[in-house]
């Protein structure tokens, strides 16, 4: 938590003005006009010389007093994160972040949680379930709230400085219904519930044996702000489960396209599934999905390990004097047509550990944010979208088709890829980047603008990072290191060469050019049709990409994932009983442990999620669980060639400056979320009766 820098005094006129005092009952009256008073008594005191001797018994200090005794109120918001029901998986954040990056966090909660990850317990503990589904009231902390329109938010509000040993504090706290009150001893903290939208003036008298009281005034005034998340895989998080998929040591059989006993190979099992595991017995697929990984939302793999929750957490982290409320909507294999703007396949049914019904389908997210923020505005007028965080446009010229060309290599897997569209070639590619994207960017543009403001720089657009870099920018050399997990995997280093220059000088920049409307891009109204766009990640994932390796990298993976393509074990007869050539335990792998790599290959994927995707179209769907579609599809689909936990914290660090920008949060906690000091009341004739020490009672509603 940063501490806030010395505001400069409220003038009377900016108290008088405040909205909430004119619905003031008459004690708050007369408070005001006392602080008019002071206010008055303290300009006139600080144009006289400044008097040595005391001030007369029973009144109260001056501000230039209250600066020498090194005291204040200070105050902050409990469980910002409003995703979070619980203040302990906040706080995890809070202490990892103090005084360091994203990335460096995300690296001390690995190293913490023994690469198990930080999200795999607080994934069940959100105000958003399995299924998507925003819950209307979520209870937070023991109390019951509207997620989307909050009334009310915990604060905390300590006095903090040089307090005298066993002071008394006379606290009031009032937000234009009449103060709430309590005495207390000055060293404890007071915790009560700000309401939404006001402004709320707190008072604290210090008395300390026989010296003058002194008297503190500040305000409290939460700003609730609300962010969406928007795009594709890399804006949902795929590849990084909240609950990696846990993994059995036996081996678990897969055909291949060419049939018969060759065609059989044995990669790591599920952990708790009892099923058939060799090739040609029976396995009942809803019982394997039970034991699969544990996502925030498995039909389009979000995750909380995603640079959009990590940028709008470490917002609530950095910034005491806010709160977070922030919805994720991105979902794995969104295009704009199909995704952001229509309804899209589910990445994988729901499976047993929810109770919801796979679908199949996805809304749209443009349907689905229009429809929240309705919702919203029905019960708070005032209520409006600040921020939507967004990565668009990879599916929108078939990047996940690159891939396949290049890592599939086998003639057979080859034909059928291509047969089933599978495969692009970079010329496709090409001719989608050039005459469909800026169309359809045109198209999500207008669907975007009424639910910003039509002020598109509330769109941060943030960039793909090239993922096949190492050693400074230099190309990855290709080869079957970290896709040996499938018989047919190999990098192509031609096709692979291809693909990455294509991506680094065709793609990014183009992608930049369309969200800032520059080259030549059409834009309806340049000045705000710009979005505010983000790439300074790219850099540092130049020294990160699939190919990087380091000798700090886990031990697993040291010995266990081949340099030279030769991890698993050939032979049918041993590899039912141990899959890897290195003789360790599969299960001793660690899905969030740091490393050179901040982009997964297929091995890590596999090793990761082990995902079979459901959501198919007919002519892809696998006979049984050990199908050759299922042991292809399974070693990609749980997010090779996307950004680890590691490379989306790296993403998240270069998002938040341009979302502290947009939001206008630049000084300590933004220049208008402030605890600022007001002039000194003058002395009540008679002290307001006191509560016991407690936490403050809710204002009346």
């Amino acid at each position: 938590m940063r501490a806030s820098p010395k505001a400069p005094l409220i003038s009377a006129k900016t108290i008088a003005s405040k909205p909430f005092m004119a619905r003031a009952h008459a004690s708050s009256l007369v408070r005001i006009a006392l602080i008019l008073l002071g206010a008055l008594a303290a300009q006139r005191a600080a144009a006289q010389p400044a008097s040595d001797g005391p001030a007369p018994l029973g009144s109260a200090t001056t501000i230039q007093d209250q600066a020498a005794g090194g005291m204040e109120i200070s105050w902050e918001v409990r469980n910002r994160f409003r995703l979070f029901r619980e203040e302990r998986d906040f706080q995890i954040h809070v202490a990892a972040e103090r005084n360091q990056s994203i990335l460096a966090a995300e690296q001390t909660l690995e190293l913490q949680s023994d690469g198990r990850g930080w999200a795999r317990n607080a994934v069940n503990r959100l105000c958003i379930d399995l299924g998507g589904h925003v819950s209307e009231p979520c209870t937070r902390d023991n109390v019951k709230e509207s997620y989307l329109t909050p009334t009310e938010h915990p604060v905390t509000v300590r006095l903090t400085g040089a307090i005298p040993v066993g002071a008394i504090c006379a606290w009031s706290f009032d937000d234009g219904d009449g103060p709430r009150t309590t005495t207390q001893d000055c060293a404890e903290p007071i915790d009560f519930r700000a309401r939404y939208g006001r402004a709320t003036v707190a008072t604290v008298d210090v008395s300390s044996g026989a010296g003058a009281p002194q008297r503190l005034v500040t305000q409290i005034k939460v700003r609730d702000i609300l962010i969406a998340g928007l795009g594709d895989s890399i804006a949902s998080g795929e590849g990084n489960p909240d609950r990696a998929i846990a993994l059995s040591d036996e081996g678990f059989c897969f055909r291949s396209y060419l049939g018969g006993a060759a065609g059989e190979y044995y990669r790591p099992s599920r952990a708790g599934y009892k099923g058939g595991r060799a090739c040609g017995t029976s396995g009942s697929l809803q019982t394997w999905q039970h034991y699969g990984a544990l996502w925030l939302n498995a039909a389009c793999h979000r995750s909380l390990y995603s640079y959009q929750t990590r940028t709008a957490l470490a917002l609530a982290v950095r910034y005491s004097h806010i709160a977070v409320t922030y919805l994720p909507l991105a979902c794995t294999g969104a295009t704009i047509p199909d995704g952001m703007l229509g309804s899209q396949r589910a990445r994988e049914c729901l499976t047993a550990k929810s109770s919801a019904k796979c679908q199949g389908t996805v809304n749209g997210q443009i349907a689905e944010l229009r429809e929240a923020l309705t919702t919203a505005k029905r019960r708070q007028p005032d209520r409006k979208l600040d921020l939507v965080l967004l990565t668009i446009g990879a599916n929108d010229i078939n990047f996940s088709g690159l891939v396949s060309d290049v890592i599939v290599d086998a003639p057979t897997e080859r034909a059928l890829f291509k047969r089933g569209g599978l495969i692009e070639s970079v010329e496709d590619s090409r001719s989608s980047l050039v005459r469909d994207l800026p169309q359809s960017f045109s198209k999500l543009r207008a669907a975007l603008r009424p639910l910003v403001g039509n002020d598109l720089s509330r769109v941060v657009f943030v960039s793909y990072a090239n993922p096949a870099l190492a050693n400074g920018g230099a190309p990855c050399a290709g080869g079957k290191a970290g896709f040996d997990v499938h018989p047919s995997f190999n990098a192509d280093p031609k096709r692979l060469a291809e693909v990455t220059g294509y991506v680094q000088n065709e793609f990014l920049p183009r992608l930049k050019a369309i969200a800032l409307c520059q080259s030549g891009v059409i834009c309806r109204d340049p000045g705000s049709d710009r979005m505010t766009f983000v790439e300074a990640h790219q850099v540092a994932f130049a020294d990160h990409g699939f190919c990087a390796r380091s000798g700090s990298d886990p031990e697993f993976d040291r010995a266990c994932f081949s340099a030279k393509g030769d991890s698993f074990v050939s032979d049918i007869v041993e590899a039912p009983q141990q899959p890897l050539t290195c003789g360790r335990p599969a299960s001793t792998f660690r899905a969030y442990l740091p490393r050179a790599r901040w982009i997964r290959d297929a091995d890590d994927s596999y090793f990761t999620a082990m995902t079979y995707p459901q959501a198919l179209p007919s002519s892809m769907q696998p006979s049984d669980i050990h199908d050759a579609t299922w042991g292809l599809l399974s070693a990609v689909y749980g997010g090779a060639i996307h950004p680890t936990a590691e490379g989306h914290a790296a993403m998240a660090d270069a998002a938040l400056p341009a979302v502290e920008a947009e939001l206008h949060l630049n000084g300590a906690d933004g220049s208008d979320v402030t605890g600022e000091p007001l002039p000194p009341l003058a002395p009540a004739a008679a002290p307001a009766p006191m509560m016991p020490p407690a936490a403050i009672p809710p204002a009346p509603q």
